[in-house]
């Protein structure tokens, strides 16, 4: 009777789990949705011009640092705040280029234009860049780079189609051939990502350990602490 007395005050009314695995639950989802959904936000607001890469590229350290502390030093998992440190990094750079082409691709103003200069340069680094000026029919014209599409493949004189954002937020995004087909590999890269730091943060907020397990861990395995000969 005393057994099952002690399981049904600790299955709660009518038998339903205990607070504290809710509790938890709800925890892990949150950290989870955080952390990722920070990672990606991150890397699309690096991609607005007015010196909100600087802002984009902070949101995305913060995320990658306080999903690593959070999953090291609260949760004890070290392993999971180690990937899902560097996770989140990778995450907002490929989340950045792919939904910027994504959102102006499925949303943006199609709009044709001709290139008037492609250039080949040298940055502070040592690397190769290209740029390019294209200009519309209106006489509106427009400075592109590699993260716009803009490659050594375009000539001058050559026709291509921009993809204009109609909020006017995002710098256009060019395309030789017009076609509002989206980049299946970068976006299937993008969710993966996503789901692997979201569900590592997720895994370690319901396997997390506390300071008193990780030290009856290591007594087991090390034995006790021996006294000291002093």
């Amino acid at each position: 009777m005393d057994t099952a007395g002690t399981a049904a005050r600790a299955s709660g009314p009518m038998g339903k789990a205990g607070p504290p695995r809710a509790r938890r639950t709800r925890n892990s989802l949150f950290w989870a949705a955080l952390i990722a959904g920070g990672g990606t936000l991150g890397g699309f607001v690096s991609q607005f011009p007015y010196g909100l890469l600087y802002v984009g590229v902070l949101v995305v350290l913060a995320a990658a640092g306080l999903g690593a502390a959070v999953a090291g030093s609260n949760w004890n998992r070290a392993g999971a705040a180690t990937l899902v440190g560097f996770g989140t990094m990778a995450l907002g750079v490929f989340a950045g280029s792919n939904l910027n082409e994504s959102y102006l691709k499925l949303l943006g103003e199609r709009v044709d234009a001709v290139v008037a200069e492609s250039r080949e340069y040298t940055n502070s680094k040592g690397d190769s860049r290209f740029s390019c000026r294209v200009v519309e029919p209106s006489g509106e014209s427009h400075e592109l780079d590699a993260i716009r599409n803009c490659y050594a493949q375009v000539t001058p004189g050559g026709h291509v189609v921009l993809f204009k954002d109609r909020l006017g937020g995002l710098d256009p995004w060019m395309e030789t051939t017009g076609s509002r087909a989206l980049d299946p590999l970068g976006l299937g890269i993008t969710g993966g990502l996503f789901v692997l730091i979201g569900g590592t943060m997720f895994t370690a907020g319901q396997r997390r350990r506390s300071d008193q397990e990780i030290a009856e861990l290591h007594r087991r395995t090390y034995g006790p602490p021996r006294p000291s000969r002093e």
